[in-house]
């Protein structure tokens, strides 16, 4: 009957969730749920909880939209459209043109359009590779009139959202990275970190892309716009037409967006370095082994209720701190993975808890009711020290059985058929001593110790009282059952039984009795030994004692309103100056 409860044990299986945790994460299996946490980071921050930003005002777009379609018909245009538009342009002068379209075939129009190009001197061109990587041609004095070139390559996650850019592939910027480079006049991009230049770089996404100024390109090549609209701007153009280009963002998934706008994030991004930063790896795998262990220690001193409470909090409290390093600090931590461990580790505490608890019932479910052997669980820690049932001295009732004549039967009978004979009988009357809140203590051969008002002290005069009502209501219980075995024994020619009850209230003490190997719950004291002495005196009080069940005076004041009792005699107990009254129960009142 041990259960270790101890500090390591309480933090093993927040350990255990931690390894877990870090192994799953180190293999994406968190990926989605974290990509989920990252989407509503910003839908929080845009619904205006905390302070919103927005779009930097540098960034336009000239859609090529579906009235602009209409109007010049089919993509692909004419190449001369795009000289008008830079034309148009000149009244509002941008910083940086990007075309976000590929020209890779040539057209009667292209000198027009390299002409225009040249002319303004800040215009980049978009870049792309096939499938093998080779590069698609682009006509070569548009390059050349070109100020630069930009890929337009980037990579959606799993679940269609864009949520990174690649500054650089393949020594070819981004075009948003172009774009900067063209206006900084140089080869360098704003970033503090150098090493995220060529590796994927987690997009901020300010707001949602209707937020950000667009114009309809045929109402830019007319005229129709702001006179300071694009002046010093760094203005991108593309397609955004119905189905034409989509992007999947946080804010931007029904419908999608177009995708020029990813190129105008990382032109927004890189001007506010606000790109979004990340917690080191090993930093992720500290924090992941630091939750399980905390989370299980706080577990452990929690019910069901407590844990879900606790879970609760700390889910709000690390999403709250995530949303504020987010908000203010454009810092993306993990929310999924933490939140995960600790959920984990406390399904791995129920569970183990769930085992020990089948462990501790199929224990204790032998010697008491299910109902009791639940409430020790329950109570575990009222009761057990260091795996122990620690000692406690109480008030109980100690009742105590045996067979008359068993020495005689069982010499009439075969081993097996003892067995069977002495098993079917124990069965019987252990079922009526745990049906009134009795808990089997030991078998002795053929009898019986039970005790009531264990394992927890019982202080007030009506606990006890109960007890003692408990063990004489169990007796006749034993005495009626019995009276039905015997009619099944004897039909099946076996020996009838005769037994002796005897019961007493007092002080025992209740604790594990053995050696370290092994321990047994069991009661010490006077209590027990008087008891034991009133059984064997039902040999000797035959007459006036129907139930063959003797009692103390002590237990009979505590009965006394309910069952009628006969004095058999004052009997000296060793330790004890006055005699102690021995009364037969004669039955109910």
């Amino acid at each position: 009957m041990t259960i270790k409860i101890s500090v390591l044990n309480s933090l093993l299986p927040g350990i255990i969730a931690g390894v877990i945790s870090v192994t799953m994460w180190q293999l994406e299996g968190w990926k989605a749920l974290e990509n989920l946490a990252y989407n509503t980071l910003f839908q929080i921050r845009d619904g205006g909880i905390l302070l919103s930003p927005e779009w930097d005002e540098r960034v336009a777009v000239i859609a090529i939209d579906e009235t602009s379609l209409q109007e010049y018909g089919r993509f692909p245009w004419r190449r001369d459209r795009y000289a008008q538009l830079l034309q148009a342009l000149s009244v509002s002068p941008p910083a940086v043109i990007g075309f976000d379209i590929l020209f890779a075939e040539e057209s009667p129009e292209d000198s027009q359009f390299a002409d225009a190009m040249f002319a303004k001197g800040n215009v980049v061109l978009a870049r792309v590779w096939d499938d093998k990587g080779k590069p698609l041609p682009i006509v070569p004095n548009l390059v050349e009139a070109a100020a630069a070139q930009g890929h337009i390559l980037h990579k959606p996650d799993t679940d269609g959202i864009s949520r990174q850019a690649t500054l650089f592939v393949r020594e070819i910027p981004s075009l948003g990275a172009a774009m900067l480079q063209v206006y900084n006049n140089s080869n360098q991009i704003p970033v503090s970190d150098r090493s995220v230049e060529f590796q994927p770089v987690l997009l901020n996404w300010v707001g949602k892309t209707q937020s950000l100024p667009t114009y309809s390109f045929v109402d830019v090549v007319a005229g129709r716009f702001p006179k300071n609209a694009f002046a010093g701007k760094f203005v991108l153009v593309g397609i955004t037409a119905t189905a034409s280009d989509p992007l999947l963002t946080p804010l931007n998934q029904n419908p999608p967006t177009a995708g020029v706008y990813i190129h105008a994030a990382v032109i927004d991004n890189l001007l506010n370095n606000r790109l979004l930063s990340t917690v080191p790896k090993w930093g992720t795998v500290l924090l992941l082994l630091l939750v399980g262990p905390v989370s299980s220690r706080l577990f452990s001193t929690q019910g069901s209720k407590g844990r879900i409470a606790i879970t609760f909090l700390l889910l709000i409290v690390w999403y709250a701190i995530a949303l504020l390093l987010f908000t203010f600090a454009n810092v993306w931590i993990s929310i999924a993975a933490p939140i995960g461990t600790m959920v984990l580790s406390g399904v791995i505490l129920q569970l183990r808890e769930q085992q020990e608890k089948q462990q501790l019932m199929s224990l204790f479910e032998k010697y008491m009711a299910p109902e009791t052997a639940s409430l020790i669980w329950q109570r575990k820690t009222e009761i057990f020290h260091k795996g122990e049932l620690k000692a406690q001295e109480m008030v109980a009732t100690v009742l105590f059985m045996d067979i008359r004549g068993f020495t005689t039967i069982s010499e009439k009978l075969t081993p097996r058929e003892l067995l069977i004979w002495l098993n079917e009988y124990l069965d019987a009357m252990s079922d009526c001593i745990m049906n009134n809140g009795g808990v089997i203590d030991k078998y002795i051969g053929d009898a019986i110790m039970a005790v009531f008002g264990i394992p927890f002290p019982h202080t007030k005069p009506e606990e006890i009282q109960q007890d003692a009502l408990n063990a004489i209501a169990a007796s006749l219980a034993m005495h009626e059952r019995l009276q039905q075995l015997n009619e099944h024994l004897l039909a099946q020619n076996k020996p009838k039984i005769e037994f002796g009850i005897g019961i007493h209230t007092g002080l025992i003490i209740a604790g594990s009795v053995g050696g370290s190997r092994r321990l047994n719950y069991s009661v010490l004291g006077d209590t027990v030994n008087i008891a034991a002495r009133l059984e064997a005196m039902n040999k000797d009080v035959k007459e006036g004692n129907p139930y063959r069940l003797l009692v103390t005076g002590e237990t009979y004041g505590y009965v006394r309103d309910r069952y009628y009792a006969r004095p058999v005699k004052n009997l000296q107990l060793r330790g004890r100056e006055r005699e102690t009254l021995i009364c037969a129960i004669l039955g109910k009142k």
